[in-house]
């Protein structure tokens, strides 16, 4: 709000006329010599004035309402000014729950299941669109996922009105995420025939073995237990980096879904660490990855 006076007397009285001494808010003529129409000769009020945020008025009589007039004209721009910070306060929080609803989406890390790739308390952002327009999860990616149904039993009761206003708020990044969400790397997809032997020896793929040294856990085997596994259509074979310590689709071999992650339930790629900054850094695809192209499954053709 201006804090200029408006040009109005105090008291609200009209301007005075003839030989009143004159009103501190009435403008008069320009200067001339005293007795000329200079500012000593009001006689008779005939002259016009100028009233500052007022009509024109004769007489020497002030118009009503000018000073209140002015003090809203003048309060027109701080007024404004808020509207528009509003506004732009406004876009910017809608902005950023579209991007975190479509597009990347924080998540702290929980466990050292995936060590020394991601550690406890890594803040990453799961890049949605990168499977949005007809992509699917490559071998060697890391993946945020829902594990209900896979790594989760499906809940026996429908979901309420709560379920679905947190699933919302999730989405938005208003609720923190469930305790549903897991994050892995992908090391078979659907066709993909993935084999351990045991302690000692690599995972293969299709045949062919996987060179994890440069993401695993050191200290750590591919596999302490041997499996023989055919990823189904449409699904994920998944693991932790830290194999000891991670809990992933060899633990749930014997359950509903076998321990594998149907692709519609990854959330997003993990491409990023972004906290703490010492650790910022991008989660590229080891290079290891690729000398299991043209060794068949539905990964060969994408």
């Amino acid at each position: 709000m201006s804090t200029h006076e408006p040009p109005a007397d105090r008291d609200g009285s009209p301007a005075p006329t003839g030989a009143e001494p004159l009103s501190r808010s009435a403008v008069v003529s320009p200067e001339g010599p005293e007795g000329a129409g200079g500012p000593g000769d009001v006689e008779g009020g005939a002259g016009v004035d100028v009233v500052e945020g007022g009509e024109k008025a004769e007489g020497g009589e002030k118009a009503e309402g000018g000073g209140e007039e002015a003090g809203e004209a003048e309060e027109e721009p701080g007024r404004s000014r808020s509207w528009d910070l509003l506004m732009l306060a406004g876009i910017c929080l809608l902005t950023l729950l579209l991007v975190n609803a479509f597009v990347a989406r924080p998540y702290a890390v929980p466990s050292g299941s995936m060590e020394d790739t991601l550690r406890p308390g890594d803040r990453i952002i799961a890049n949605q669109l990168a499977y949005a327009f007809g992509g699917h999860p490559q071998r060697g990616d890391v993946v945020v996922f829902d594990g209900t149904g896979s790594f989760l039993r499906e809940s026996e009761q429908p979901p309420g009105i709560g379920d679905e206003l947190r699933s919302v708020g999730r989405d938005l990044g208003l609720v923190p995420a469930a305790d549903t969400v897991f994050v892995k790397r992908v090391i078979g997809v659907g066709g993909d025939r993935v084999t351990s032997t045991g302690p000692g020896r690599p995972l293969t793929v299709n045949g062919v073995p996987l060179d994890e040294t440069s993401y695993l856990a050191p200290g750590d085997d591919p596999s302490s237990v041997a499996f023989d596994v055919v990823v189904p259509a449409g699904e994920l074979w998944v693991m932790g980096d830290h194999r000891s310590a991670s809990r992933d689709s060899r633990d749930h071999l014997g359950e509903p879904g076998g321990g594998f992650v149907p692709e519609d339930k990854v959330i997003g790629r993990a491409d990023w660490v972004v906290y703490p900054f010492s650790r910022w850094t991008s989660l590229d695809r080891p290079a290891a990855f690729t000398t299991l192209a043209g060794t068949g499954g539905h990964g060969d053709q994408r």
